[in-house]
């Protein structure tokens, strides 16, 4: 008899250790709707799994500025020396000025987030700052009389400063909108589509602008450089669009 008994406490703590060990890896969100009573499962569900509606918006935004500046970058070093008839090495430097300080800029974008703007204000005042500089490049582009080089040159200033308010907000302003644990999965989602559209908007632009430039002709010109800054400015002007239309939601 006490061996039966023996055998049946062991039994009983092997099976409570195994039932403790698996709520312990069981993940936070199934352990909450197993607590939740029967009647209120529905609508639990619903509220843990339901996906942030302003997300998507915040994508869009992300493709369109991410093709804006991919497809700009695309004809910069063409235009620079065979419109602006720099020379092959200064028109390096000037493409890589550019593209670095778009990488070093958003030190103090991200500054001015954390301590001033928050997040959406800096993204939506970048994005102003940006589309002015886009338009600025395009304009320069056409054969007016506005001295071509300097503007190009200003316009390019602005981009930087204005991507320095865009690039080091997007996608923590994004994650800000789930809420944690309860949504910890759709968090996760959420970055693995925020990297595939960043690289998605690239690979679009870089193939469409350069056929803006090349296959059509604008001004008496057999190329379209207005038309290939124009187009990123357009998209440009659809992501302010985009982010602003989802502020209350």
């Amino acid at each position: 008899t006490f061996d039966i008994k023996m055998h049946s406490t062991t039994a009983r703590n092997s099976s409570s250790n195994s039932c403790s060990e698996s709520e312990e890896g069981e993940d936070e969100e199934d352990q909450l709707l197993k607590l939740t009573p029967i009647s209120g499962l529905p609508q639990q569900r619903k509220k843990l799994l339901s996906y942030p509606k302003q997300i998507f918006l915040i994508i869009g935004n992300e493709f369109c500025e991410r093709f804006s500046y991919f497809g700009m970058q695309a004809v910069l070093a063409i235009y620079l020396k065979h419109k602006l008839d720099f020379t092959e090495d200064t028109s390096t430097v000037i493409y890589h000025t550019f593209s670095g300080l778009c990488y070093f800029t958003p030190i103090f974008g991200a500054i001015l987030a954390d301590q001033l703007f928050g997040k959406f204000k800096t993204i939506f005042l970048g994005s102003l700052i940006y589309i002015i500089g886009q338009v600025i490049l395009a304009v320069a582009a056409i054969p007016l009389k506005l001295p071509p080089v300097e503007f190009t040159l200003i316009g390019l200033f602005l981009m930087t400063v204005g991507t320095g308010g865009i690039k080091p907000c997007g996608s923590a302003f994004g994650g800000d909108q789930f809420k944690l644990p309860e949504q910890k999965k759709h968090l996760k989602t959420f970055f693995s589509v925020w990297y595939f559209t960043i690289n998605a908007g690239a690979l679009i632009s870089t193939i469409i602008t350069p056929i803006f430039r090349q296959d059509f002709q604008c001004f008496g010109d057999e190329t379209c450089y207005p038309l290939a800054f124009g187009m990123p400015a357009l998209l440009m002007l659809i992501a302010i669009v985009i982010l602003v239309s989802g502020k209350n939601m």
